[in-house]
């Protein structure tokens, strides 16, 4: 049978909405620095106001030019507003249950919350940098982590100069808060 009598599901769209990045943790809120909040909304509105349109000018385009079971463009346009219109929901939803938290209200502050760079030290004295953020905002390259991270639950609270208990995957370790910074009022967040 050809493709033409066949009905693609689009339950696979609804799938996969949240396979970006990690769920939410149930009931719990969805953190986020104001510039991480800034960054998604301006993804979101640049494939709303941009890409989506030019897509589906493509895919419109690509309609009119006959036999769309082998037309390269209509195939990948299509397939390409899925993708937009899966990120769109997804964004969309996220967007809508953000909390915004400014972590420079702590600025001064000597004491672990949401927001902070955390410097800290294992048992064996290497030190290490994290800075901790929205599940929506992190860059694991950039040595930031999750909120909802579990180096980030054990040294939530904390202050400098306490030492605290995290399990990790090769045991309990303890870990000593060496520093612990927030940018000042007015000053963007290391991004």
């Amino acid at each position: 049978m050809s493709k033409a009598f066949t009905k693609e599901s689009d339950s696979s769209a609804d799938e996969d909405d949240d396979l970006a990045l990690p769920p939410l943790p149930a009931g719990g809120r969805n953190y986020m620095t104001p510039q991480g909040y800034a960054r998604l909304r301006a993804e979101l509105l640049q494939l709303i106001d941009e890409e989506r349109p030019k897509t589906v000018e493509v895919v419109s385009w690509a309609a009119k030019n006959g036999d769309r079971s082998e037309n390269g463009d209509y195939l990948y346009g299509k397939k390409r507003l899925r993708e937009i219109d899966r990120r769109i929901r997804f964004l969309t939803k996220r967007l809508d249950v953000a909390e915004v938290a400014d972590p420079s209200a702590h600025h001064g502050s000597d004491q672990v919350f949401f927001g902070a760079t955390v410097t800290y030290a294992d048992a064996q004295g290497a030190e290490h940098t994290i800075t901790i953020k929205g599940i929506d905002e992190v860059d694991n390259l950039k040595g930031e982590v999750s909120w909802i991270a579990p180096i980030a639950r054990a040294l939530l609270k904390a202050h400098e100069g306490d030492e605290v208990q995290f399990v990790s995957p090769g045991g309990l370790q303890v870990l000593e808060v060496l520093e612990v910074r927030y940018p000042r009022p007015g000053e963007a967040a290391a991004s």
